[in-house]
C-alpha cells in the first residue's frame, strides 16, 4: 500500500503545471499572430508602395507635409517661399535629395536621406505642376548623352562638357566637382555621386545659391555635355596612387612640402643626433 501511495504521489502533477501550460500555449500563439500580422502589414505596405499614385495622392501628401511653410495654395507663408512657377522638376529636386522638409533652420539646406518614396515624390512634384506650372523632366538624350533627335549626328562631348564646367561651375564646385566652400556657412555640394537628372534640374532650377543657367547661357545641348562629362568622371577609375582632391599640382606640391621636406627635416635631425 506505501508503495502504491508513493507511486500515486509522484505521478501527481504541480498545481503550476496547468497554468505554465496555459501561458506557454498564449506565448506561442500570440507570437505566430504577431509574426504574421507583421508579414501582412509588410505586404500592404509594398503594396501600397508599388501602386501608382494620382495627382491627388500627391495634394494629400502636400497637404499634410509640406503646406505649412509653404501655403495651402503654394503661395508661400513667413516660414517658406512661393512654389509658384517652381514646377515638378524643382520639388524632385528638393524632395528626393532630402533637402526638403527642411530640418532645421540654417544658411542652407544641407543633403540628407529623402523621408519619402521615389512614387510619392513624383506624385507631390505632379501635384504642384498641375496647379503652378514651371520646369519639367527633360528629355532622355540630355541625361544619357545621346543624339539629339533633331540631329542624329550630334552625341554628347565630354572634352566640351568638362571645358564648359570649368568655365561655369568649377569656381564653386571645383575643378574636380568635389565641392567648395562659399561665404556666410554656404557651401557648394560635391557632384562626384549626383544623379544626371539632379545635374540637370540644379541647372535649371538653380537651388540653394546656385544660378539658374538658362538656354541663353547654356543650351541643351551643353548641359548634356556637362551631364556626360561629370557622369564619366564618377566612373573613371582614378589610378597613380593618391588623388589628393584632383587638385593637381597644388595639393601635390603641398604634399610633397609637408611630408618630403618633413621627412628630410627628421632625417637630419636623427643623423645630427647620431654623430654628436
Amino acid at each position: 500500500m506505501a508503495r502504491e501511495k508513493k507511486r500515486r504521489a509522484r505521478g501527481r502533477r504541480s498545481p503550476f503545471a496547468a497554468a505554465a501550460l496555459i501561458g506557454a500555449g498564449l506565448l506561442l500563439t500570440g507570437g505566430v499572430y504577431a509574426g504574421a500580422s507583421a508579414a501582412m502589414a509588410s505586404t500592404d505596405t509594398q503594396t501600397a508602395a508599388k501602386a501608382e499614385l494620382t495627382v491627388e495622392d500627391g495634394e494629400k501628401l502636400f497637404t499634410a507635409n509640406c503646406a505649412t511653410c509653404h501655403g495651402v495654395d503654394l503661395q508661400g507663408t513667413s516660414e517658406g517661399p512661393s512654389l509658384v512657377g517652381v514646377g515638378e522638376l524643382a520639388v524632385e529636386f528638393q524632395v528626393a535629395t532630402g533637402r526638403m522638409p527642411l530640418q532645421m533652420q540654417g544658411p542652407q539646406a544641407p543633403q540628407k536621406a529623402p523621408q519619402f518614396t521615389q512614387d510619392q515624390i513624383e506624385a507631390m512634384a505632379a501635384y504642384v505642376q498641375s496647379v503652378a506650372p514651371g520646369p519639367t523632366y527633360p528629355e532622355d538624350w540630355v541625361l544619357t548623352g545621346e543624339a539629339n533627335p533633331e540631329n542624329s549626328a550630334d552625341e554628347a562631348d565630354i572634352s566640351h562638357g568638362a571645358e564648359l564646367f570649368r568655365i561655369n561651375c568649377a569656381m564653386c564646385h571645383n575643378v574636380a566637382a568635389a565641392g567648395g566652400a562659399l561665404t556666410e556657412g554656404k557651401y557648394a555640394p560635391a557632384l562626384t555621386s549626383t544623379s544626371a537628372l539632379h545635374i540637370y534640374a540644379a541647372m535649371v532650377t538653380g537651388p540653394q545659391n546656385m544660378p539658374v543657367f538658362g538656354d541663353m547661357n547654356l543650351s541643351t545641348e551643353d548641359k548634356r555635355d556637362i551631364i556626360a562629362a561629370l557622369v564619366y568622371q564618377q566612373d573613371a577609375v582614378q589610378v597613380g596612387g593618391f588623388t589628393l582632391g584632383s587638385l593637381g599640382p597644388v595639393s601635390e606640391g603641398l604634399f610633397v612640402w609637408i611630408f618630403g621636406i618633413g621627412a628630410l627635416v627628421a632625417l637630419t635631425v636623427w643623423i645630427t643626433a647620431k654623430s654628436n
